[in-house]
């Protein structure tokens, strides 16, 4: 799952083959519904993910985005309405064959290939040639003794995807990974994340960033108040949404 692709130059997309996606798929969310204190956060989301493309979500901040991905994961329980993967009830063993890397990277407080040697662990014997294999994919074999906390910003989100990467997830969710970071720390980690799509790994995605949209997504997700206002080709929404409120989105006039 650790094949190499191919990038243009920042504005263009990202090539990559696909593989076949693994088994989880397709997803199905029916009166998907999350209500705190009597206040809807998600209200009655109804969504299908069949192909094996990068599932861009978006939208305006405070629109639910985080909380349905988590809701999708099984993290956290809906108040009411079912999510099923591959024509099942979502539970715990699909939850295994998932991995989350979350906008702040969550790490051990040990080395580099402690973090991902522990990942690997849950899975069987520590696999030393494996986990230099991850981290000579993500770029930090040479840091692979270091304290994991003295990586820089873009290394730990990189070593944070090493270790969701370790367990060979089917389905991998990803919340903003690349907020607040440098431009080339963006680009290594859009690098690293598409292929693992390639290698066949549904990737459902967050970002409030147009351009990465524009360069990895294959279909878009667009919330705002909790529900879902449009799910299109990346292509045809960025061309020519299906709501006014999708051409306000892309306006930069949408608030929550």
């Amino acid at each position: 799952m650790l094949d190499a692709v191919d990038r243009t130059t920042a504005g263009e997309r990202i090539i990559a083959s696909k593989a076949a996606p693994r088994g989880l798929l397709p997803m199905e969310a029916r009166g998907l519904t999350l209500a705190i204190s009597g206040k809807r956060l998600v209200d009655a989301v109804d969504l299908d993910l069949n192909a094996n493309s990068i599932t861009m979500i978006m939208g305006p901040n405070g629109a639910g985005k985080s909380l349905l991905i988590r809701l999708l994961h099984g993290m956290i329980t809906p108040t009411s309405g079912s999510i099923t993967w591959s024509g099942e009830q979502l539970n715990e063993g699909m939850r295994r064959r998932q991995a989350m890397v979350f906008q702040r990277p969550v790490l051990l407080r040990r080395s580099v290939a402690a973090n991902v040697d522990f990942v690997l662990s849950l899975r069987g014997p520590t696999d030393k040639a494996k986990r230099d294999h991850i981290l000579e994919h993500v770029g930090l074999l040479e840091h692979a003794k270091q304290p994991a906390r003295l990586l820089s910003g873009g290394e730990q989100q990189r070593l944070a995807l090493a270790r969701a990467l370790a367990l060979e997830p089917d389905v991998l969710f990803l919340d903003e990974p690349t907020a607040s970071l440098d431009p080339a720390s963006v680009l290594r980690i859009e690098q690293i994340v598409s292929s693992a799509h390639a290698s066949g790994t549904k990737i459902i995605f967050i970002t409030h960033d147009f351009g990465q949209a524009k360069r990895l997504a294959g279909d878009i997700v667009l919330m705002h108040r909790g529900g879902v206002l449009e799910h299109t080709p990346a292509e045809k929404f960025f061309e020519k949404p299906q709501t006014a409120k999708g051409v306000d989105f892309l306006a930069g006039r949408i608030v929550l």
